[in-house]
Formats: C-alpha cells, structure tokens, sequence
C-alpha cells in the first residue's frame, strides 16, 4: 500500500514521495517517526493504515530505537490488544 506521508511529520522527505508500506525498512521508519513525533490524529491515520499485527511486528523490530517513555506506553498499549 502507498502512504502519502505528512509534511509536518516527515519534513525530510522529498515533496510529492510516497512511501511503499510493503516494504519493511519503509514501514519500519514510517511508524517510528508517528508513534514518536505525532499527534494522536496521526496515530490514528497510522493504525487505520496498517493492521494491528503490522503494528506489532514493525513495534518489536524497533522498541530498541524509541525513547523509554514511547516504547513503555505502546508495550501496553500492545499487551491489551
């Protein structure tokens, strides 16, 4: 699935990318920069986007890069669901 990804978020990308979500290392740093840098909505848009599996899996690969707070609140949040 293509994502356009928003600006504000992903201000280091070319204007006009898309981000291909089949792709791992893509999706990786799409939900990386989300859960960490967004706002709720943007979380929102992200978890319609992907499935909850696709969230828990891209979430184990990259728990070890998230700031302490950020990896705790979605550890929870992924034990109650």
């Amino acid at each position: 699935m293509k994502i356009i990804p928003d600006k504000r978020l992903f201000w280091f990308l070319k204007e006009g990318i898309t981000l291909d979500s089949n792709e791992p290392s893509v999706l990786d740093m799409y939900v990386q920069q989300v859960i960490t840098r967004g706002k709720t909505e943007d979380v929102k848009v992200l978890l319609r986007n992907i499935s909850l599996e696709q969230f828990r899996q891209v979430f184990m690969r990259i728990k070890h890069f998230l700031p302490v707070e950020v990896k705790m609140f979605w550890e929870d949040f992924i034990g109650n669901h």
